[in-house]
C-alpha cells in the first residue's frame, strides 16, 4: 500500500484512559513556560502505586491501556526545550508507546502473554517483573470493512498549524489509501455542530477532500453536542462485524454546551455498549485537554495518542493503523503473588487502571481493549522474601479478554518464574529504561539511584527490536533530557 505519504494523515486518534477506584485524580492545570498564566494544560495528577505488603493483599488487578499520548506529549515538551510537568507523566503510556517483539498468539486464541523476572536496575536489592501482551497481528486483507466518522474541532484554539492545518493535510492524504469500500463521514464543531459530509464511499475521494477543503477554524467549542451527532452518524450506517469507529483530532477544549467531563464519560460510555469505538487525538500546547481526552478514550473502548508531528502521525496512521481494529476486548489483568517468594509489590504505572480483585471475572466491568498486532507491557518491582529463589515459582499471571464486546470472556494463565539474574532480554533492558526515566520525569520517591545515564545504558541495550527506529529516536530524547536537566 501507499503509505508513505499519509504523514499528516489522521490527526485524530486518541486517548484512552478511566478512574481506578479510590482514586482523588481532579485536574491540575498546567501552563508551560511559553504560554500566559491564563493558559494552560490540563492534567490529572496520579500519586504513584505504593509497595503492597503480599502477606496481606497477594493479588492485584488492573485493567490494560494501549495508550500513547503521554510519550508524544513528553517529546514536544522536550522538542521545545523544557521537560514535561510531573503530572503528565503515564509511565504505562511510555511502555506502551512502543511495540515488543512478544511471540504471536497460537490456535484459536486472539491473545498470547509471557513474562520475564530479573535484578531491577535502580535498587538491586529488589527484583523487576515484566509481565508482556500481544495481540493477533492481521493483514491488511483481513481487516474488517471500516465505518469512520471524523469529528473535528474547528473552534478558535485550533487555528494553528500545528493543529487544524496539519489535520487538513492528513485527512486529504488518508482518504487515497483507504480501501473503496470504507465509509467516511465528517461532523465539525466550534460554537455549532454541523455535518459536513454525510457518509461517503471512499471511492468518492473527491467529494471528501472537497470537504476537507472548506475547514475553518473559528468560534468556541461545543465539543459535547458534537460527540452525540458523531455517535448518532456511526450508529446510522454501522457495518456489523465492522470497524466502527469515531476519530476525534481536537486539543480538547470544550466550552459551550456539555463541558463537563463526567457528563462526557456518561454519553460515551451509553455508546460504547452499541460497538461503536472512539480514538482520540490530542495535538497542540497551551490549551490541551489530557485529562478529558484521556478519560472519554478510554471509557469509549479506544486509545489516546497525541499528535505532535508528521513522524508521528506516519506511526499511528500507517505503520500501525492495524491497531484501529480490536482483537481484544475489556481485558484485565491478575497477579497473584507467593507471599513467602514475594514480601512486597509495586506496581510501575497504571494507577488510574486499578481494578477491584472482583472485577477480573465480572464480564459487565469494562477494561481495556487490545488492537491487531499491539503489544501491552507491564512491570511490577518486587521485594523479595526468603523463598525467592532462581527456577521457583513466585506468582501466577492471568488474564481476561473478549473477542467480541458481547462475548463471555476467555481466561489465559501462566506461572511467573523467579530469577536473580541481571537483565538478560532486549525488551526487558528497554522496558526498565522507559520506566526509570518515567519515574526521574516524574520525581518519584521510588526511582531509586536511576539517573539519565543509567536510562540510556538500558536502551542502549535494548536495540535488538526496533523495526521503525522509534527505540533509536528514544535515545536521543534522553540525551536532550539530560542537555536540559
Amino acid at each position: 500500500m501507499k503509505f508513505a505519504a499519509i504523514s499528516a494523515a489522521i490527526l485524530l486518534a486518541g486517548c484512552s484512559k478511566y478512574d481506578g477506584d479510590g482514586y482523588n485524580i481532579s485536574p491540575i492545570y498546567i501552563s508551560d513556560g511559553n504560554a500566559s498564566v491564563e493558559e494552560g494544560d490540563k492534567y490529572s495528577d496520579y500519586a504513584d502505586n505504593p509497595f503492597i505488603n503480599a502477606a496481606k493483599q497477594n493479588i492485584s488487578t488492573f485493567s490494560v491501556d494501549a495508550d500513547g499520548a503521554s510519550y508524544g506529549n513528553m517529546r514536544r515538551f522536550i522538542n521545545d526545550g523544557t521537560l514535561p510537568p510531573e503530572a503528565s507523566v503515564r509511565i504505562e503510556e511510555f511502555l506502551n508507546y512502543f511495540t515488543f517483539d512478544y511471540a504471536e498468539p497460537t490456535g484459536n486464541d486472539n491473545v498470547a502473554i509471557n513474562s520475564e523476572t530479573a535484578l531491577c536496575p535502580w535498587n538491586t536489592e529488589h527484583r523487576l517483573l515484566r509481565l508482556g501482551l500481544k495481540g493477533k497481528s492481521l493483514a491488511t486483507s483481513e481487516l474488517p470493512a471500516s465505518n469512520y466518522v471524523f469529528l473535528i474541532d474547528v473552534s478558535g484554539s485550533m487555528d494553528s498549524p500545528d493543529k487544524l492545518e496539519l489535520l487538513k493535510a492528513g485527512m486529504s492524504t488518508m482518504v487515497d489509501y483507504l480501501r473503496p469500500t470504507d465509509r467516511i463521514s465528517i461532523i465539525t464543531y466550534a460554537g455549532t455542530v454541523q455535518r459536513l459530509l454525510e457518509s461517503t464511499l471512499a471511492s468518492d475521494a473527491a467529494t471528501i477532500k472537497k470537504a476537507i477543503g472548506k475547514l475553518v477554524a473559528s468560534g468556541s467549542t461545543a465539543g459535547g453536542a458534537a460527540l452525540d451527532m458523531a455517535y448518532k452518524e456511526a450508529k446510522a450506517h454501522f457495518i456489523k462485524g465492522g470497524n466502527n469507529r469515531i476519530i476525534l483530532g481536537t486539543d480538547g477544549d470544550f466550552n459551550v454546551g456539555v463541558t463537563s467531563t463526567n457528563a462526557l464519560v456518561e454519553m460515551v460510555q451509553s455508546y460504547a455498549k452499541d460497538g461503536i469505538y472512539l480514538t482520540a487525538c490530542g495535538f497542540g500546547r497551551g490549551n490541551l485537554n489530557d485529562s478529558m481526552m484521556e478519560k472519554i478514550a478510554d471509557s469509549g473502548n479506544g486509545n489516546y495518542e497525541y499528535i505532535d508531528n508528521e513522524q508521528q502521525l506516519t506511526k499511528v496512521f500507517v505503520n500501525e493503523i492495524s491497531k484501529f481494529v480490536s482483537v481484544a476486548n475489556d481485558t484485565k489483568i491478575q497477579i497473584t503473588f507467593d507471599s513467602t517468594a514475594v514480601k512486597s509489590y509495586r506496581l510501575i504505572g497504571y494507577e488510574n487502571r486499578i481494578l477491584s480483585n472482583e472485577d477480573f471475572e465480572n464480564d459487565n466491568k469494562d477494561a481495556g481493549e487490545i488492537g491487531a498486532g499491539q503489544t501491552i507491557t507491564a512491570l511490577y518491582e518486587l521485594i523479595p522474601n526468603k523463598n525467592y529463589i532462581t527456577g521457583g515459582q513466585c506468582a501466577t499471571f492471568d488474564v481476561r479478554y473478549k473477542k467480541s464486546l458481547d462475548s463471555e470472556s476467555i481466561p489465559l494463565s501462566s506461572k511467573i518464574i523467579c530469577s536473580n539474574d541481571i537483565i538478560k532480554s532486549s525488551d526487558m533492558s528497554f522496558a526498565s529504561s522507559l520506566a526509570a526515566f518515567g519515574m526521574i520525569l516524574r520525581d518519584s520517591k521510588y526511582k531509586g539511584n536511576a539517573t539519565l545515564d543509567m536510562v540510556s545504558e538500558l536502551a542502549s541495550k535494548g536495540l535488538a527490536f526496533d523495526p521503525f527506529g522509534y527505540r533509536k529516536q528514544y535515545i536521543e530524547l534522553v540525551k536532550a533530557a539530560k542537555a536540559i536537566k
